[in-house]
């Protein structure tokens, strides 16, 4: 389960990484460039910092806290997006997603270490890194797409939604926290 969770935490990355910076052409008139270094950055410091607090802060509250708390982060990121006024809604939305993700890609890092123990740890990695990734691709393929055949908003957008709302519904009925396996080992 927490493969296919993780699996939902990769598409919301690629639900705007092929679309931003033409989304940021087309509705605010920003040059590509530009565009992207200032929501790569936004989206790369807040995800780093994040990650680092995210193992102390899983011990604390529990793996799967932070799992929900990070999908309850990423709801309303698609619609910051649909509705953005400005391009600093657009910043704000990707340091909302870069603390989603520390919380969700980490979590589900964590958890699934805990699961394996430490013989195992290199294939839990793997596994939680090609499930994550390969949506990436994915997702961002298909919003490219529907950003080609239907328009840059909001169609594509609504991947995102629907993303956040089936992974936060995964995580809160069908994911366990991991803690109790830490302490059997």
């Amino acid at each position: 389960m927490l493969v296919i969770v993780n699996a939902f935490v990769g598409g919301m990355i690629g639900m705007e990484r092929t679309i931003i910076p033409k989304f940021a052409e087309i509705q605010f008139g920003i040059a590509s460039k530009t565009a992207l270094l200032s929501f790569i950055i936004a989206f790369g410091i807040t995800k780093a910092i994040t990650n680092y607090f995210t193992g102390k802060l899983a011990n604390r509250f529990g793996r799967k806290n932070l799992l929900l708390f990070g999908w309850v982060l990423a709801l309303p990121i698609p619609f910051i997006l649909i509705y953005a006024e400005s391009w600093n809604w657009v910043i704000f939305a990707n340091i909302l997603l870069g603390i989603s993700q520390g919380l969700t890609w980490s979590s589900t890092v964590v958890m699934k270490i805990d699961l394996v123990g430490e013989k195992d740890r290199g294939l839990a990695m793997g596994l939680n890194e090609f499930a994550g990734y390969f949506a990436v691709g994915l997702v961002a393929f298909l919003s490219g797409y529907i950003a080609q055949k239907y328009g840059i908003t909001p169609y594509p957008f609504y991947l995102g939604i629907g993303i956040s709302i089936i992974g936060f519904l995964l995580t809160l009925f069908f994911v366990k926290d991991t803690r109790k396996f830490v302490q059997q080992e």
